[in-house]
């Protein structure tokens, strides 16, 4: 496996990306890492060291870790955004302000060289700024060690100790982190509670606990039969090299990011995928201190349940979306509700075995989204939270055989409600920046898992589905923006897209079709339809008979220089092109209008119409006045 993620790396480094019209590269950043626990004062202490490769074609004079911990502090720029943002986060709202001194979190780097020298470093809130003694030239290397101290915080958001439910350590952006730099230049964005971005690279990691706590996270453990806790093979003896503790050591290949999780009464289980990834479950015992001992009781029955579902998740989402390409996956109990990392989740356990299960199977594709085509969260978030909300909702139909032709529409509801209340902002927001968290999360879930199921309404379901796959072979460990998406969508279907893009995600223009009017005689019907809303679209339109037989009317948008094909069974004529720029479009049926029951614009409601009232007309009523 090694020589294989070794020799994808090389091919990364060096491939060129004409479709996407700009030369590609990224950066490598290689981490060993030691830290040692106290449990009691929930604090560790941390040996780093990153080998860090160049690959752009820039110089670079310095460099930015982030020091997420440092966040939790009050008077840090995420407790002074919850407090002053008009919709605070409930989870976070003015708790970090409160915090006391042993329960506030930092990240206190005690030393840091560069190629064996001390290099000049200064702490600006969540971000350390390092000034480099040598540049690092293209093309070159350069190995940065460090040493620091760590308190874990209370938890409040994500990370932290002592959660809710009574997970003792949800470990996450628990390390000064790299950050990512590319054709975009540094982003040393601070931590309000966000989205990330990150730089792919080898993992090794030891972990040294007191030998009660069960650990599990991102990565292989690398010595199972030394710390037990359900990874050892039945029957070995334990082999307790320290007193007290235990080492855990894990190994994660080509990944962005490094979680984990502990706690002393975790139960430990494990379900394997066919032809896929081994999964690990961590949850306790007593799912949660703040439940009944009957509640308990179903959780935990819940919890014996989620290995098959999952692993019928995970073989659901490799035909769909694209083979997950790492050899494990662990579920951990922890956080503030459901959070992703490579390899792993984090998520609360008190929970409906429908919640449990969703907010798995939600989390783990972002492991397909985020954590293997890694596209920058921050910039585009709705290619991650939405394309995942999109992929989540159609293997949780698949599951649980709902048979439901339209999963997410929950994610159309979100959108059309964000529309009505003059919130939205648009998708090309920086998620730090939106001016609500309402407007954050439409966009990003709801807009973004909107996006795709109309997509495939322009372009045509079959092809949609394969340029999906295309879309994760061809982009994975690359980084991919909304251009390289659109490109191969473009690629695979034959059309201009690029105005879907200019719209839907560049703007807030909504789209709103009706049909105006309708006049009849014996031998035809003329049909007027009317553009209301600012974005144009391709428009479906059903007509249906009193007969009890339907026909389709397509009208392709010029711009789009092209045409979906037919879907499904219903005869479907193709007409004109509609120009964009006409407000107005009028065709005529060879149909009396005494025949005709009803017109229907987007039989399938995949178009994100806002004003679905103006959308159909009942003709057999209006004959009737």
């Amino acid at each position: 496996m090694k020589k294989s993620f070794s020799i994808l790396l090389i091919t990364l480094f060096t491939y060129s990306v004409t479709n996407a019209q700009r030369t590609y590269w990224q950066q490598a950043a290689n981490y060993t890492m030691e830290i040692d626990v106290d449990v009691d004062k929930h604090q560790y202490t941390g040996v780093q060291k990153i080998e860090y490769t160049n690959n752009s074609p820039d110089e670079l004079t310095r460099v930015y870790y982030h020091l997420y911990f440092n966040a939790f502090q009050p008077g840090s720029m995420m407790d002074v955004r919850s407090r002053t943002i008009a919709d605070p986060d409930r989870r976070v709202g003015d708790r970090i302000s409160k915090l006391s001194e042993d329960e506030v979190g930092y990240q206190r780097v005690r030393s840091l060289k560069q190629n064996g020298k001390d290099v000049k470093f200064t702490t600006e809130g969540t971000i350390l700024v390092v000034e480099l003694n040598d540049p690092i030239k293209p093309g070159k290397k350069s190995t940065f060690e460090m040493e620091w101290d760590a308190q874990v915080p209370l938890q409040i958001r994500r990370s932290g100790r002592d959660n809710a439910e009574g997970v003792e350590f949800s470990m996450s952006q628990w390390y000064p982190k790299m950050a990512e730099y590319d054709y975009m230049g540094w982003h040393p964005n601070p931590y309000i509670g966000r989205e990330f971005h990150g730089i792919w690279g080898d993992f090794d990691v030891k972990i040294s606990i007191h030998q009660d706590y069960v650990v599990g996270g991102t990565g292989v453990l690398q010595n199972p039969n030394e710390v037990g806790h359900g990874y050892e093979k039945p029957g070995t003896k334990l082999n307790r090299r320290r007193p007290g503790k235990i080492t855990y050591h894990f190994v994660a290949e080509n990944v962005i990011d490094f979680f984990w999780g502990a706690d002393p009464d975790f139960i430990h289980t494990t379900a394997q995928v066919p032809n896929g990834p081994k999964l690990h479950f961590f949850y306790q015992d007593k799912v949660s201190e703040r439940a009944t001992d009957e509640e308990n009781a179903k959780y935990k029955q819940y919890w014996e349940q989620l290995p098959e579902l999952t692993v019928k998740g995970f073989q659901y989402a490799n035909e769909r979306f694209g083979k997950y390409p790492y050899p494990q996956f662990s579920t951990v109990q922890g956080g503030d509700g459901g959070m992703e990392y490579p390899m792993g989740t984090l998520i609360t356990g008190a929970r409906s075995l429908g919640s449990l299960v969703g907010v798995t199977v939600h989390e783990f594709y972002h492991s397909w989204f985020q954590g293997v085509l890694a596209t920058n969260e921050a910039l585009y978030a709705w290619m991650d939270e939405g394309f995942t909300s999109f992929a989540s909702a159609e293997t949780m139909n698949h599951i649980f055989d709902r048979q439901s032709d339209m999963p997410y529409m929950g994610s159309y509801r979100g959108y059309y409600s964000i529309v009505r209340s003059g919130l939205e902002e648009p998708l090309t927001t920086h998620a730090d920046h939106f001016n609500t968290n309402r407007a954050y999360g439409s966009a990003s879930y709801s807009k973004g898992s909107v996006y795709l199921a109309q997509l495939s309404y322009i372009i045509g379901d079959k092809t949609f589905r394969k340029g999906m796959l295309t879309y994760f072979d061809t982009w994975k460990m690359k980084h991919p923006t909304s251009n390289d998406f659109l490109r191969i969508m473009e690629k695979e279907s034959g059309m201009v897209l690029d105005w879907y893009n200019e719209y839907f995600v560049n703007t807030t223009k909504t789209i709103d079709y009706g049909i105006k009017a309708l006049v009849g005689d014996n031998n035809k019907t003329v049909i007027e339809l009317e553009r209301i809303g600012l974005m144009p679209m391709p428009i479906d339109v059903a007509v249906e008979y009193k007969d009890g037989t339907s026909e389709l009317f397509y009208i392709p948008l010029r711009i789009m220089r092209g045409e979906k094909p037919a879907e499904g069974d219903m005869k479907r004529t193709v007409l004109d092109d509609w120009h964009w720029v006409n407000p107005t479009y009028t065709f005529d049926i060879s149909a009396a209008a005494s025949s005709i029951k009803t017109i229907s614009i987007d039989p399938s409601q995949r178009l994100a119409d806002v004003e679905y009232s103006n959308n159909s007309f009942d003709v057999a009523e209006m004959m009737k006045k």
